[in-house]
């Protein structure tokens, strides 16, 4: 093994910035601190024992194969999900995504534990915005109806919503991640109901707030650790039925108490209850996908396209990280995208502009995840 005693006071880094940096196709030196979230014990085609483990941190997740051969295959053994651990080694991208060679690996100590819990990671200002405009929209609504639901389910709800992800795998699959879902797709449906002024703002954006809601109890992070656990109810319901039982459930309690302000005012009542459940019931847009309906109104199918692209666009943020180059600007597929991804294009740069400097007010690229970026890895 590469001699490491000399480098192995380095502060850990996250895993967003080791692949952030690991794709420029060196090595790089660096110590990471997570939480082993799976630790599947698999065998090779000779026969061969293997760990198979994937780690996660506040922001995103590692894969990590541990072959019986290795000098810490015996460790990591010993080791199960949940454990808190220290990997140091030098990385760059290899067959299996970003690969050591000569990782050594320890328990976290408890100061150290404590540490990595309290750190909030690179999306927690974002997130903190994103909550912040949710509640702005909701509190903007004109329908009494929708305006006490949707308070109500975050004053009742909201913390476990801040640490729920908007998937497992493929998507804002992180503590916090449906809120930067939930908040992004209302700016899609605001930036879309501009455009066909038709369709009920107030009615999407709300059924934006409730389409995912089920998930809070089948992809939600426990407060202390970033293993997603597994659900009886999720497995056995799935988060669009108890998505609407959410919104059933919420709307008979504030019917009981704003009984009489609720019967005042056009649509019914019953016919906007009726309405939200079904975008909720919509949203996947196909039988094969879910939804145990298809969508039937305008502000169905506008909640389901903007649903799909937001998911898509950080499928594609996420796949930069971890794609593996196949040649100049090209990288292999990432599933569930349908082909290699490819370098996308720059923003424009007036000739006259020094061009290794970006434009005035540019937005940043949009392969970036939030840097926070250590001094080691620079």
């Amino acid at each position: 093994m590469r001699e490491m005693s000399k480098e192995a006071s380095a502060p850990p880094v996250t895993i967003v910035d080791l692949k952030r940096v690991a794709r420029d196709g060196e090595t790089h030196f660096a110590t990471i601190h997570a939480q082993v979230d799976k630790a599947t014990q698999k065998t090779t085609k000779s026969g061969k024992p293997f760990l198979d483990w994937l780690l996660r941190d506040a922001d995103e997740s590692l894969a990590i194969k541990v072959w019986d051969n290795h000098p810490n295959f015996s460790r990591a053994e010993a080791l199960g999900s949940g454990s808190f651990v220290s990997v140091i080694g030098h990385w760059s991208a290899g067959k299996y995504g970003l690969e050591s060679q000569d990782w050594n690996l320890r328990e976290l100590r408890t100061e150290e534990v404590e540490a990595l819990l309290a750190a909030e990671g690179g999306f927690a200002n974002q997130q903190r915005e994103d909550y912040s405009y949710l509640e702005a929209q909701i509190e903007a609504l004109n329908d009494p109806r929708l305006r006490t639901l949707a308070a109500q389910f975050l004053e009742k709800f909201g913390e476990r919503f801040r640490r729920t992800a908007a998937a497992r795998d493929y998507h804002h699959a992180r503590r916090g991640g449906l809120v930067e879902h939930v908040a992004q797709m209302m700016r899609s449906a605001n930036a879309l109901c501009d455009v066909y002024t038709e369709v009920n703002r107030e009615l999407v954006l709300t059924g934006v707030l409730f389409h995912d809601c089920g998930k809070l109890w089948e992809n939600c992070f426990p407060e202390k650790g970033f293993s997603m656990p597994y659900s009886e109810i999720g497995e056995l319901v799935g988060h669009i039925p108890m998505g609407m039982e959410i919104v059933n459930k919420l709307w008979r309690e504030m019917e009981e108490i704003h009984q009489d302000d609720w019967a005042v005012g056009s649509p019914p009542a019953g016919d906007v209850r009726l309405h939200l459940l079904h975008l909720i019931a919509s949203h996947h847009g196909e039988h094969s996908f879910g939804s145990p309906t298809l969508p039937k109104t305008p502000e169905a199918q506008l909640l389901h396209y903007i649903d799909n692209i937001d998911a898509k666009m950080e499928m594609f943020r996420g796949g930069y990280l971890k794609a593996q180059p196949l040649a100049a600007k090209v990288f292999e597929r990432v599933r569930p995208l349908p082909g290699n991804l490819v370098q996308p294009l720059a923003t424009f740069t007036p000739l006259e502009t020094d061009p290794t400097s970006p434009p005035e007010n540019a937005s940043p690229p949009a392969t970036e995840a939030p840097s926070t970026t250590s001094d080691s890895l620079k």
